[in-house]
């Protein structure tokens, strides 16, 4: 594959439409160029749409068929309550920094008004001085996934890793870290595995050092 058309691959790996081998060599190409990891972050939340839209749309239907009034109300029933939970994790976030010391893995369990659930942990390591709030909502397919990170040694490239109780991993998302920012950045991503099956997450580089590590309770 050429780097032309690695680069022209961005918006079906942020898809899922990729096969296997082609998604492993595009992670390959996506650790060394900071365009390609922007991009994809910034394909999230068309494919979180997407995924809604396939979750809401029955298998028989055509893919191009036209949604009802029903589905759209349903979708935005579910947007507006992402919402009002997004809200709520900022609010405990806030009230669990004033009392738990920052070095310490800090985690919350949000209640969903439609049944589901945000698990949110966040810690700092000392070595690198890196801290990170991820905060992963129960889905259908998996797990919404955001991560708030503060990181003053850019610039670098960035992932996020998943590591399943099975010790199976996945990449999240990744980002590039500007030069000498230590202000907080928010990306967002997603998971096949649920947060009940994820033991712990990692930020890395795109080299693979690690940076910090966030196990939820």
């Amino acid at each position: 594959m050429r780097s032309l058309e690695r680069h022209r691959d961005v918006g079906a790996y942020a898809l899922g439409v990729l096969d296997e081998a082609d998604a492993f060599r595009f992670e390959d190409h996506l650790m060394e160029c900071p365009r390609c990891a922007v991009q994809v972050t910034e394909f999230g939340p068309a494919a979180r749409q997407l995924m809604l839209y396939r979750s809401a749309t029955p298998r028989l239907v055509h893919p191009l068929a036209k949604p009802g009034p029903r589905m759209l109300d349903r979708l935005l029933s579910q947007v507006a309550a992402r919402n009002r939970a997004g809200r709520r994790r900022l609010l405990l976030a806030l009230a669990a920094s004033v009392v738990v010391a920052v070095s310490a893995p800090v985690v919350a369990v949000l209640g969903r008004d439609d049944g589901g659930s945000a698990v949110s942990v966040a810690a700092t390591d000392e070595r690198s001085g890196v801290w990170a709030q991820v905060t992963a909502q129960d889905e259908a397919w998996g797990s919404n996934v955001e991560i708030e990170v503060k990181d003053g040694a850019g610039p670098r490239t960035c992932r996020l890793v998943v590591v399943g109780r099975d010790g199976s991993e996945e990449t999240v998302t990744s980002w590039s870290v500007p030069r000498l920012d230590a202000r907080p950045h928010t990306v967002l991503g997603g998971s096949a595995m649920h947060p009940e099956d994820i033991a712990r997450y990692e930020v890395r580089t795109a080299e693979g050092d690690h940076l910090v590590t966030l196990k939820p309770r």
